[in-house]
């Protein structure tokens, strides 16, 4: 990735690392670079952001790059990030941008591109935005008189997004009867989530709906689900469902208030879908750092898991070059090919309530198919990691680790992409044996550094 782009767009701690000036360099270079491919026309840039309070700031300076250059901003607030990729090809817009730090703590903020088809930017143009930021956009286009970039207000953005969302749910019958807990995060899901349920007749009750500008994911939301689990209990609700604050992903919560992980979404819509003859091909895409009980219980089925690095970017190419319909990682970010180009939390809690009213069997059911195995995951620090890495004492150890962990065990060494540690990773029925492996691993890594 570049200095600028990760995985998942620019990312930093908001007026710090990631200025006004960023943003305005980055609403200039965005605009110039999509112009470019649009020649002859007047892009048409739309603008999104989440609940925290660096979004107003950040948003302010992206627009005035925008405008600078001659393109016009389709503004439309708050809104949840899978929302900007809908409405992005809606609009017939040039792009999408989101100003959002997803599930980081309020600190934090980030700026994400959409391009005209819903998916992310081509990393060419990336690139090319990237580079005309760091040798600075003072000397781009600028526009006078009439030629200036505007900014509108898009009132019916979030109605339009949630028509989308109740075209998507395909039961005859509504959810009627349905008594769902939902936890926005105080993020972007608050206004919309609760209007999606009551529009498909569920019975609705919201927490952390209230968002101040500085309480989004504060203890709570899709990385912490506790009160989620006892209100889900208290209020005898048939499904718990957490998103986090830019509502990409959710991780839902049974009647008896167990969390239920993006492994478990997978499962149970891909076996629904499978048992529907809906799921062609028979496969899903996972992570490596997937549950092996997610392969087993699939496995029973004959439904295939193609493996990818973390990350959705790299979920989503995988289901691309597969054909596969459905893929997601543990964290709950889930992507329904057939109905979305990106995850979209929204959308995956409303096709698990699906599953639940077609089946008539309960979520804690339906979560029995698969029984997760021991996971042991440990971070170790090592400054030269592709050195010690390729040491053979290091090489041996980890071939002599998968041998002793068998068909049915899972090993992934893991450099960090932004730290200087190797992550760990040992899955088996044994617990005993996966911190033997890790252990005779870490001692190797010792051995390599001396």
């Amino acid at each position: 990735m570049g200095i600028l782009f990760g995985t998942d767009g620019v990312r930093g701690t908001a007026n710090i690392e990631l200025t006004p000036e960023m943003a305005f360099d980055l609403g200039r270079a965005g605009s110039y670079a999509l112009a470019k491919q649009e020649a002859g026309t007047r892009p048409r840039i739309l603008v999104g952001k989440d609940t925290r309070i660096s979004g107003d700031m950040l948003e302010a300076a992206l627009q005035a790059g925008i405008c600078s250059t001659g393109a016009d901003v389709l503004k439309v607030g708050i809104i949840p990030t899978p929302a900007i990729a809908y409405l992005t090809r809606y609009y017939q817009a040039s792009c999408g941008i989101v100003i959002s730090a997803s599930h980081n703590p309020v600190a934090d903020n980030g700026i994400k591109f959409f391009g005209p088809s819903g998916y992310k930017l081509p990393d060419e143009v990336e690139a090319e935005i990237e580079q005309l930021v760091l040798s600075g956009t003072r000397e781009l286009t600028r526009p006078r008189g009439a030629d200036v970039g505007r900014v509108y207000d898009v009132k019916e953005a979030e109605n339009n997004y949630l028509r989308y969302l109740t075209d998507c749910y395909s039961l005859k019958e509504d959810l009627y009867g349905l008594r769902v807990v939902m936890d926005c995060a105080n993020g972007a899901a608050y206004n919309v989530g609760p209007e999606l349920w009551h529009r498909l007749g569920a019975r609705v009750i919201a927490i952390n709906d209230k968002p101040n500008g500085v309480n989004i994911n504060e203890r709570c939301g899709s990385t912490y689900t506790d009160t989620l689990r006892k209100e889900v209990i208290e209020q005898q609700a048939d499904l718990g469902v957490a998103y986090d604050g830019d509502a990409d992903r959710c991780i839902i919560v049974d009647e008896r208030g167990n969390e239920l992980d993006g492994d478990y979404i997978m499962l149970i819509c891909a076996l629904d879908a499978y048992r529907q003859g809906k799921l062609d091909p028979p496969s899903i895409v996972a992570t490596v750092m997937s549950n092996i009980g997610l392969e087993i219980a699939l496995r029973r089925e004959n439904i295939r898991i193609e493996s990818c690095k973390v990350g959705d970017r790299y979920v989503l190419e995988k289901m691309q070059e597969t054909g596969s319909l459905l893929g997601g990682e543990q964290s709950g970010h889930i992507i329904f090919s057939r109905y979305a180009t990106t995850g979209d939390g929204l959308l995956t809690s409303i096709k698990v309530a699906e599953v639940l009213k077609r089946s008539g069997i309960s979520l804690s059911e339906l979560a029995r198919e698969m029984e997760k195995q021991p996971q042991l995951l440990v971070n170790v620090s090592l400054e030269n990691k592709d050195e010690i890495l390729g040491h053979e004492l290091v090489v041996a150890s980890l071939k002599e680790a998968e041998r002793r962990l068998g068909e049915w065990g899972k090993l992934v060494v893991r450099p960090s992409g932004t730290e200087p540690l190797v992550r760990i990773m040992a899955q088996g029925s044994d617990r005993y044996l996966l911190e033997e492996v890790i252990d005779s691993i870490k001692k190797a890594i010792a051995t390599a550094q001396n």
